[in-house]
């Protein structure tokens, strides 16, 4: 029996982590699946034929909120070329937008949450010609452990960004985000991660960067600075990229970030807003504060890229007010991400959406288009903003003209908000 497991990215140099844990969970089981990856710049017909090609008996989709109009397109034409191969959805959107699924009669079966362990049982029972349930909930009992790097020779041409997972969960609820719906972390050990990461060592093809996928990298202080504290040894060549809590970094994660070589590691920052009572409404419990000055002390250390996330169309957030959130993080980082509320299925922000007044998309990725504190006119405005930020500051091809002129402006908010009129 043949199976094919298809990811469509959202650019060229990336890959996607799911179909590879779920091609090395069915070869545990004796399966021998084949993965295809596209992005969606790819002609729509030459992926559809890619497909067809194959001519593979199960055909499993991995779902995101940037592809799954084009996975839908897909998979009806492809259901109509080959009849009789069973197609299966899963990944976020497919696990948190189940309704919307179930009545799309193309669709075979639908795996909710995660597939390591269901995927090799549905697959047994297609085999057998047995008849399983339509929707399946996925087992949480997948314990992570020897799986490795995923990725081989010949999985990913060179330049890519490699994706890596050391733990699953998060110990925060962030009402916008679907980690909430979830509660629990597990994590590979200390020994087990590094093991791991001299694996990538070993791949033929050179890598631009390994990203952790992990939420929240530090939620285990002791265990973190142990993973950086080894990386400072030569034998770890790449660049690795990690999204952290600031508030949780002690003197020794900034004793041992301060002492790695310069340009190994990237530390991404969820900041998102600095509006106290944002924060409090959102269940994202930091001290905005402690964050930035955390960030700041990373940034001033000159050994690593600082990423930090602000998200607009939060919940008490005004234009005026997100203006003072900009205004507080744009000189603690070298990358400055402005990026817009989306009301995912699953989370509480998106249930409750009729008590802040959101009006959101009906079409992914949902964003929001405007809110009772702020305006389709300021977050559109925001948007033309987020361009321009992305252009000059975030490219870092601008940096000593805008360490020069931004100074001289009001702030660095009026500063984007003039060069907006200008141009």
């Amino acid at each position: 029996m043949k199976i094919l497991l298809f990811a469509m990215n959202g650019s060229y140099s990336h890959t996607c982590l799911a179909v590879y844990c779920l091609r090395n969970a069915l070869e545990r089981e004796g399966f021998t699946p084949k993965i295809l990856e596209a992005n969606l710049r790819d002609r729509r017909d030459a992926v559809l034929q890619s497909l067809y090609d194959e001519r593979a008996d199960i055909y499993s989709f991995s779902c995101y909120i940037w592809n799954i109009e084009e996975m839908l397109a897909l998979s009806c034409d492809l259901k109509a070329l080959l009849p009789s191969a069973k197609i299966i959805f899963g990944g976020p959107e497919a696990s948190f937008g189940i309704d919307r699924f179930e009545r799309v009669a193309y669709i075979d079966h639908i795996v909710c949450g995660e597939g390591e362990s269901v995927l090799p049982k549905l697959c047994t029972a297609i085999e057998s010609r047995e008849t399983p349930e339509r929707v399946i909930k996925g087992e949480k009992s997948y314990a992570m452990g020897d799986e490795g790097v995923l990725y081989r020779d010949g999985d990913y041409e060179a330049g890519k960004m490699l994706y890596y997972e050391s733990s699953r969960g998060c110990p925060y609820n962030c009402a916008y985000c679907l980690s909430s719906a979830e509660s629990g972390v597990r994590t590979k050990s200390v020994e087990q991660t590094l093991s791991d990461l001299l694996e990538f060592e070993k791949l033929s093809s050179d890598i631009k960067i390994i990203k952790f996928v992990d939420r929240t990298f530090n939620c285990d202080r002791k265990r973190a600075s142990a993973i950086w504290r080894a990386l400072a040894d030569e034998k770890y060549t790449k660049n690795y990229h990690f999204e952290i809590c600031a508030s949780l970094l002690d003197e020794e994660s900034f004793s041992v970030l301060s002492k790695l070589p310069k340009g190994k590691i990237q530390l991404e920052v969820g900041l998102q807003s600095t509006n106290p009572d944002t924060l409090e409404e959102v269940s994202r419990h930091i001290d905005s504060a402690q964050v930035i000055s955390a960030v700041k002390r990373l940034h001033e250390m000159g050994n690593m890229h600082i990423h930090l996330d602000l998200i607009a169309g939060l919940p008490y957030e005004s234009y005026e007010r997100f203006k003072h959130s900009f205004n507080e993080a744009y000189f603690c980082c070298h990358m400055l991400q402005l990026g817009f509320l989306k009301l995912l299925h699953g989370t509480r922000l998106r249930k409750d959406a009729q008590k802040y007044g959101m009006v959101y998309s009906c079409r992914p990725p949902y964003n929001v288009l405007s809110t009772a504190d702020i305006s389709r006119d300021e977050l559109f405005r925001l948007s033309l903003i987020a361009d321009l930020l992305d252009r000059y500051y975030s490219s870092e091809r601008f940096s000593r003209c805008l360490a020069f002129a931004v100074p001289k402006a009001k702030s660095p908010f009026d500063f984007y908000d003039k060069l907006l009129d200008y141009i």
